[in-house]
């Protein structure tokens, strides 16, 4: 199971937002969403919690505990999400993850589906 501060990661990044966004839209500092992040970190309050899921549009259930789906639709997020999903390892990469990440649902399924097709 990912641990908060990798849901918290996960949530953000999924929603296409830096910690800079995520942080004005909470009301805290950048460095707060950073120690949020770390696995040593601070922990939110309940309430910057609750918020964080507003923002980017999740469960607060599994943003809190890790049970359950993250998205309310069922798509996207799964308390299975590997940890290091979100990290890329070159400029390529990241500007695809991008790219998919500004995706509806619909059109992420397609990519996933033309991804597979390619023999990846």
């Amino acid at each position: 199971m990912l641990s908060m501060s990798d849901r918290i990661r996960a949530a953000r990044t999924t929603a296409g937002l830096s910690q800079t966004q995520l942080a004005l839209e909470t009301g805290v500092k950048r460095s707060a969403v950073a120690q949020w992040e770390r696995k040593e970190g601070t922990t939110p309050s309940v309430t910057h919690l609750a918020q964080i899921a507003v923002v980017t549009r999740v469960r607060f259930e599994w943003l809190a505990t890790g049970r359950g789906c993250a998205k309310p639709d069922g798509d996207g997020l799964h308390g299975t999400v590997q940890p290091n999903a979100d990290y890329v390892q070159n400029d390529l990469e990241g500007n695809i993850l991008s790219l998919v990440r500004r995706l509806p649902p619909r059109k992420r399924r397609m990519a996933h589906a033309i991804i597979e097709m390619l023999g990846v």
